[in-house]
């Protein structure tokens, strides 16, 4: 009887995993036709800056949605790439696909740093130390000479992508734009649904039980947040060449206060739920930038709203209704 309703329980299984996967390829399928139609009904631009926001919050996602440390100093990683792109294109003459790969480096390098010291402590200790050391390349972006201080990297030539692409076309930037954006959610697909990413999971949920079973965690933890930093690196410096600037704005503390709003909204531990809470952001600090309406409380109040309506953020509350467990999101997280 047993047996018996251990291969029911896995049969169901079985179905509501092909049901997920069939949702999920339908829901990828018109997502990126979307959004490769998407320059024909909206500004590239604003398209751009969404996509950048996008990819940075789910790199800042992979780090607390699937290893459960909370950093406050992420905008190191997409501040930081963004100056080193936007220096090595404007005053080494890089092509911008090499320019974004130094940002992607840079950032790694800085999160190896940075990682090295805040994966000792857990918890807030944790979050604190990311923070202080965040407020020192700050202040180190504020003082060294290639950066420009206040007045930051301006001026950055998009250049020609491969010696040919002339990215100073808004479609053309737009869709190596996308390009980068979908190179990025592969490899963090990639990355969760590894061994590795089934590893951080265990550690998020107990940490001891791990360390038990002979994992050694500072390793996996150090693994995931350069990960994460590379990653927000690569929205960093794919940002630097769409705007061609990079600023402290990048760098400073409110970028990784952003950061965690849009994932706290879309849904932490969700693929989706970052790319939905950077839209919402986006969207209604670039709506609401010419109006009347404070953009700052509004977004506070929006934050507010979903915080006591959605508690697992909006994307994460559609996983676990009905609907989203009839069509096996639940499996998915």
């Amino acid at each position: 009887m047993s047996d018996m309703t251990h291969s029911s329980t896995t049969t169901v299984r079985a179905e509501r995993s092909a049901t997920a996967s069939k949702t999920y390829a339908a829901f990828l399928i018109l997502g990126l036709v979307l959004l490769i139609v998407a320059p024909a009904f909206f500004y590239p631009i604003f398209l751009m800056k969404l996509l950048c926001f996008a990819l940075f919050a789910c790199a800042f996602n992979l780090l607390l949605g699937y290893t459960g440390l909370l950093s406050f100093g992420h905008a190191t990683f997409f501040g930081g790439a963004a100056y080193f792109s936007a220096h090595v294109v404007k005053e080494w003459g890089f092509p911008p696909e090499l320019g974004v790969l130094t940002g992607v480096a840079g950032a790694a390098v800085l999160g190896l740093i940075m990682g090295f010291f805040a994966i000792r402590r857990q918890g807030i200790y944790f979050a604190m130390i990311t923070l202080a050391l965040s407020q020192m390349f700050f202040f180190f972006c504020l003082q060294a000479e290639f950066t420009k201080g206040e007045d930051g990297i301006q001026s950055v030539p998009r250049g020609h992508l491969f010696g040919f692409i002339d990215l100073n076309s808004s479609t053309n930037m737009y869709y190596f734009v996308l390009a980068v954006f979908v190179i990025g959610l592969v490899i963090i697909w990639r990355f969760i649904n590894s061994p590795f990413g089934m590893i951080l999971r265990s550690i998020r949920e107990n940490e001891q039980r791990a360390i038990s079973l002979g994992y050694s965690v500072a390793r996996y933890k150090l693994g995931a947040f350069v990960m994460s930093a590379a990653l927000a690196g690569l929205a960093g410096g794919t940002k630097a060449l769409v705007f061609q600037f990079a600023t402290l704005t990048d760098v400073a503390w409110q970028m990784s206060g952003e950061v965690i709003l849009m994932t706290l909204l879309g849904g932490i531990g969700t693929l989706i739920g970052p790319i939905f809470g950077a839209g919402l952001v986006v969207t209604l600090q670039n709506y609401l930038a010419t109006s009347q309406f404070p953009v700052t409380i509004i977004t506070g109040i929006v934050f507010m709203v979903c915080v006591l309506v959605f508690r697992r953020g909006i994307i994460g509350e559609f996983y676990a209704s009905r609907l989203g467990r009839k069509l096996g999101f639940e499996h998915r997280r």
